[in-house]
């Protein structure tokens, strides 16, 4: 990184110093003489200068004499860190490939093999900073994305796009919560209907929308949320006939709320074809034609629905063999004990098959797990996944050259510091820096070769059907779908509806008796949106549909197509299902065949 570089991202991430020309600089020559990057540098800074308190924590100013206390910090941990430790018992793997480098193995000793051969089988190994022996040489797997070191976007068979490391980006993914306020709330909520809204007046040609709370002897029509009719209702997560409204945004209708009976003779616009049904749920936006009598609610004619968002396809991949990627879900240990019998029978599989990919979603350590919730447990949570997850993970991609893994948290996770949805990613240091597992957020988007993938570990589909209201209907003008797609499995069904929200959790508000699964932050829904993460920048994501959608759910697992998407349910690990993708050849620009095949553990 050049010094212009470094002085613009020291820029960026210390804006109160940015007019302080001698303070950049020595900031610039600490980054030069530590090898740390601004982001590293601001991680540090603010952890020194950071003064807790019983009343008001804060953060000290940035200045020289606090950026002096530092570099001897630094200085110190460095000293400390280089002192002489134990040398690590060699692994069966370090062994294995440094075999020839031993006494009376070489060539001379007569072992059987040409000096040619013997160069073949050599691979260079390091050890990393914990002593753990990391693979250095030509790799099958390449990472885009987060990583700023140019030494790992080599050219390999996987290729991985996934969040940006940008510090504003970063920023938006790790914000800060407990900070949310009404007005905000009801503003971001607000603008979600305005913007369903426009593509509904596009889609459909119209001129206006109607306010389903003022009497008309015309058919308007109106778009809102659907929300049950009474807010004092014991359970306001189940709709039924005579319990659900719907709610406009103040700039379409003032903020009216209308409670909605539907028609006998009920159609339904731009559907999928067979479906012959309406499906609503708390918190969906929805279309609706009908007239407002004067009856006190305005009675439903015709339910519209958008037509699912495009595939992505902004990303041009380069021609790749095929490859399979691995997908687990969380909790990993049943209630009865920590002793992780499942992911440990998952580690043999992986260790036979050899896939390029590992998927895996929390929770890891979960915080509901019986024996963590008493106490019972005499490992730190980290040590814990560490010991049990990140070393064996580890273990696994040094026998597989040029795999690599990504790691979608929980909210449920205790290694997470990030305990709401939607959700940061987990520190880089709970994997001991290992640049081959990539830690992306919750709910992630991501892409291995151009096929893309969006993943969330919360249980939306259960969630969505627990408020789940059907309405069946006459179809006019439905989406033509494949064979396959037309399935009548309503659980598969439920997947259709995240993609026609363009959100991964389009539930709202969550449900009461779930409530302790899932905290929802309102403000911070754009992270919740179907493509791309946030960048940093105020333009928001483009609307595309994923290759692959993985939903892990209570529910039975499935691998279906659902319209261009392949959705996939892989279960919970500890009740012993995952899923293998396999990914076919590209040899251009047209889309790989996926195969994916639900499988138990035997």
């Amino acid at each position: 990184m050049s010094e212009d570089s470094v002085v613009s991202e020291l820029r960026k991430c210390f804006p109160d110093i940015a007019s302080d020309a001698s303070l950049l600089e020595e900031c610039v020559q600490v980054c030069k003489n530590y090898a740390l990057s601004p982001e590293e540098l601001q991680y540090k800074w603010e952890a020194h200068n950071f003064r807790p308190s019983a009343t008001r924590s804060e953060i000290s100013p940035y200045t020289l004499e606090s950026l002096t206390a530092l570099k001897q910090q630094i200085q110190r941990d460095r000293v400390a860190a280089a002192a002489p430790k134990p040398t690590a018992k060699p692994t069966a793997l370090v062994a294995a490939l440094n075999r020839n480098n031993f006494r009376g193995r070489g060539p001379a000793a007569g072992g059987g093999k040409s000096q040619q051969t013997q160069m073949q089988t050599q691979v260079k190994i390091e050890p990393d900073a914990d002593g753990f022996a990391m693979i250095a040489g030509p790799s099958t797997v390449a990472f885009q994305g987060p990583s700023s070191d140019p030494a790992a976007r080599k050219k390999r068979t996987v290729a991985f796009q996934g969040p940006s490391s940008d510090p504003v980006a970063r920023k938006k993914r790790l914000y800060r919560y407990m900070l949310e306020r009404p007005s905000e709330r009801g503003n971001v909520m607000d603008d979600r209907i305005d913007e369903f809204a426009e593509r509904i007046r596009e889609h459909f040609k119209l001129n206006d929308l109607g306010d389903p709370s003022v009497s008309t002897t015309d058919e308007i029509t109106v778009v809102g949320r659907i929300i049950h009719e009474d807010d004092a209702a014991e359970d306001t997560s189940k709709l039924a006939d005579s319990a659900i409204a719907i709610e406009c945004s103040r700039a379409i209708a003032n903020g009216a709320r209308s409670p909605l009976r539907f028609e006998w003779d009920l159609k339904i616009r731009g559907g999928a074809k067979g479906n012959g049904a309406a499906t609503f749920f708390p918190g969906a936006l929805a279309a609706l034609r009908g007239k407002n009598g004067g009856a006190g609610h305005f009675q439903v004619s015709e339910v519209l629905y958008l037509p699912p968002p495009p595939v992505q396809n902004e990303f041009k991949p380069e021609p790749h063999q095929p490859f399979s990627v691995f997908v687990a879900c969380g909790p990993y240990t049943p209630d009865q004990d920590l002793g992780f019998k499942p992911w440990r029978a998952l580690l043999k599989k992986l260790q036979e098959a050899k896939p390029a990919v590992v998927v895996l979603t929390g929770p890891f350590i979960d915080v509901q797990h019986p024996t963590i919730k008493s106490g019972d447990v005499d490992s730190t949570p980290l040590s814990l996944f560490r010991t049990r997850f990140v070393d064996p993970l580890r273990s696994h991609l040094d026998s597989v050259p040029g795999s690599i893994a990504v790691i979608v948290p929980s909210v449920r996770d205790l290694v997470s510091h990030h305990a709401v949805y939607p959700q940061g990613e987990l520190e880089k240091e709970t994997v001991k820096s290992d640049p081959r597992i990539h830690l992306v957020s919750n709910p992630a988007w991501f892409s291995l070769n151009g096929v893309t993938f969006s993943v969330t570990s919360a249980d939306i589909l259960f969630h969505m059907k627990r408020g789940e209201f059907i309405k069946r209907g006459a179809e006019v003008d439905p989406v033509d779908v494949s064979p396959e797609d037309a399935c009548s499995d309503p659980v598969v069904g439920l997947c259709k509806h995240v993609l026609q929200q363009r959100m991964v959790y389009p539930v709202f508000p969550v449900p009461a008796d779930l409530s302790a699964e899932l905290v929802l932050d309102v403000t911070h829904s754009e992270n919740l949106r179907i493509g791309p993460g946030p960048d940093g920048s105020d333009t928001p994501p483009p609307d595309c549909s994923p290759d692959v959608l993985i939903v892990a759910s209570r529910f039975k697992q499935f691998a279906r197509p659902v319209y261009s998407t392949m959705a996939i349910n892989p279960g919970f690990l500890y009740r012993g299902s995952y899923v293998v993708l396999d990914v076919g050849a590209r040899t251009g620009e047209e889309r790989p065949v996926l195969v994916p095949r639900v499988l138990k553990m035997e």
